[in-house]
């Protein structure tokens, strides 16, 4: 018996079907009948059907076998590789500088510079900007683009140091 699969939304089994048809229409450009390709790829000829209708029951090893077959398989690399949302999402969640505004989406070229950035050393005595300190190179980024290194996030900490008691 068959595995039952969770519906999916109308959008979602419309793209399915599409994927199918332009992988059976890659497969009719190369002149491979439907029995040579379900042969190579070692599956049942109705199973190469049902994934050249869009079936959602087809596993995504089937997709990429045929692929694979077709030459394509490298196309399967572009999905997901930009995710914007997911971007948005992240950048969401980093916090904003208090001398520089900006959205999640403007790209740092179209941000305005921040003043340089002054470090707290671990024993919290203030450290010249990193301009001052002639930092240059990959540190310049840090600077242009609002980013924080790691050491630049440990010198904010500002360390529980025992203060010597007053005499008198």
């Amino acid at each position: 018996m068959a595995k039952k699969t969770a519906p999916l939304l109308p959008s979602t089994d419309e793209l399915l079907q599409q994927l199918g048809e332009r992988l059976r229409l890659a497969r009719r450009r190369r002149h491979l009948s439907a029995k040579q390709v379900s042969e190579r790829v070692g599956m049942a000829p109705m199973t190469l059907r049902s994934l050249e209708r869009g079936g959602p029951g087809v596993t995504m090893g089937a997709y990429l076998g045929v692929m694979q077959v077709l030459g394509v398989e490298k196309d399967l690399d572009l999905l997901v590789k930009a995710d914007p949302l997911g971007r948005e999402l992240q950048d969401a969640r980093l916090p904003v500088s208090r001398t520089v505004t900006r959205t999640a989406i403007s790209p740092p070229s179209e941000q305005t510079p921040s003043p340089p950035k002054k470090r707290v050393t671990s024993t919290g005595s203030k450290v010249k900007s990193t301009k001052a300190t002639g930092q240059t190179g990959e540190r310049d980024w840090v600077t242009k683009s609002g980013f924080a290194s790691s050491d630049d996030l440990v010198g904010l900490i500002d360390p529980v140091t025992p203060r010597p008691k007053k005499k008198g």
